[in-house]
C-alpha cells in the first residue's frame, strides 16, 4: 500500500504535466483542426526560459517564503515568453497557410519543431543543463510511509490550478465564447462578427503559455534539461489529447493523467524498459478501438 499511494501521486504530479501540455494540442486541433508538432518544443522554450530567468535573478540564493514568490514570477515571465513564441509562430508559420491543403500545414509543423530544436541546440548548446533548485524538495506528508515531496505537490497543486482558470477562461469569458463558437463554426462564428484572426492567436498564446507552466513544473520534478527534451513529452501529450477526445479540453487533462498514472505504475511494478512504449501502445489500441477517444465525438463530414 505504501508503494501504491507513492506511485500514484507521483503518477497525478508527471500527468498534470502532460495535461497542461496536452491541452495546447486540444485547443488548436478544436479551432484549426490540425496538431502543432512544434507545441512541445515550446514547452522545452519554457523550461530553459525558467533556466535563464532563474539565473539573471539569482535564485540560487532566494530561500523559503521569498523562493515561493520568485519561482512564480519566473513561471509567469516563462509564460509570457512564450506566449509571445506562440503567437509569433502562428503569425509567421501558419497564417500564411490556413487555406492551404491540411497537409501543408503539417509538414509546416514539423518543420518549426525541428527549427526551434536546432536553434536551441545553437543558442543553448547541446549538453544537458541542471535545472535550478526553484524550490527545496522537503517532506510535506507521510501517508502510511509513502513520503510526499512539496515539489510534487506544487506540481499538481499548480497545474489544477491553471487547468481550473483555463476552463473559467473557456465557459466564462466571451473569448472562451467566440472560441467556442469559431470551434463549433468558423463560418458562422465569422458572420456574427467574430474575429477569427483574434481567437486564433488568443488559443496559441493560452496554449503555448500553458506549455511553458508545464516546462518549469517538468524542470522541478526532473531537474536535466536539453534541446531535445521537449520531444518525448510533446509526443506522449499528443496521445494524452488523443486518448481524451482531440479537441475536448476536459478530456486532454483526464487523459494526461491517465498517461501519467500509467507510465508512473508500469515504470514502478513492471520495468522502466517499457516507460516510454506505454503511451505509444495506448495510441495504437485508441486508434483501433475508440478513435475518437474517452470524450470525443463522433464527427459526420457532408462531401
Amino acid at each position: 500500500m505504501t508503494e501504491f499511494i507513492q506511485q500514484l501521486f507521483n503518477g497525478l504530479s508527471l500527468g498534470s504535466i502532460y495535461a497542461l501540455i496536452a491541452l495546447g494540442y486540444t485547443m488548436i486541433y478544436g479551432i484549426l483542426r490540425f496538431i502543432n508538432f512544434a507545441h512541445g518544443d515550446v514547452f522545452m522554450i519554457g523550461a530553459f526560459s525558467g533556466y535563464y530567468l532563474a539565473i539573471v535573478f539569482g535564485f540560487s540564493s532566494a530561500s523559503g517564503g521569498m523562493s515561493i514568490a520568485l519561482a512564480l514570477l519566473i513561471m509567469v515571465c516563462a509564460m509570457v515568453i512564450c506566449a509571445a513564441l506562440g503567437f509569433t509562430i502562428e503569425k509567421l508559420a501558419y497564417k500564411p497557410l490556413r487555406s492551404s491543403p491540411k497537409l501543408t500545414i503539417l509538414i509546416t509543423a514539423i518543420g518549426v519543431s525541428l527549427f526551434l530544436e536546432y536553434s536551441g541546440q545553437l543558442v543553448f548548446g547541446p549538453d544537458p543543463k541542471s535545472f535550478p533548485t526553484l524550490i527545496e524538495n522537503t517532506s510535506l506528508l507521510n501517508i502510511s510511509g509513502a513520503i510526499i515531496g512539496s515539489n510534487p505537490t506544487v506540481v499538481l497543486v499548480t497545474s489544477v490550478v491553471l487547468m481550473i482558470i483555463l476552463r473559467f477562461i473557456v465557459r466564462n469569458t466571451k473569448m472562451g465564447t467566440a472560441m467556442r463558437a469559431v470551434s463549433f463554426n468558423p463560418t458562422a462564428a465569422s458572420l456574427m462578427g467574430i474575429n477569427i484572426n483574434r481567437v486564433i492567436s488568443f488559443t496559441f498564446i493560452v496554449g503555448s503559455a500553458l506549455a511553458a507552466a508545464a516546462g518549469i513544473l517538468y524542470g522541478l520534478n526532473y531537474p536535466s534539461i536539453d534541446p531535445l527534451m521537449g520531444i518525448l513529452p510533446g509526443l506522449k501529450a499528443f496521445v494524452a489529447a488523443v486518448l481524451g477526445g482531440i479537441g475536448n479540453i476536459f478530456g486532454a487533462a483526464v487523459g494526461g493523467m491517465i498517461i501519467g498514472l500509467l507510465e508512473t505504475f508500469v515504470t514502478g511494478y513492471i520495468s522502466p524498459t517499457y516507460r516510454d512504449a506505454i503511451a505509444f501502445g495506448i495510441l495504437i489500441l485508441i486508434l483501433m478501438f475508440k478513435p475518437t477517444g474517452i470524450f470525443g465525438k463522433k464527427e459526420i463530414e457532408k462531401v
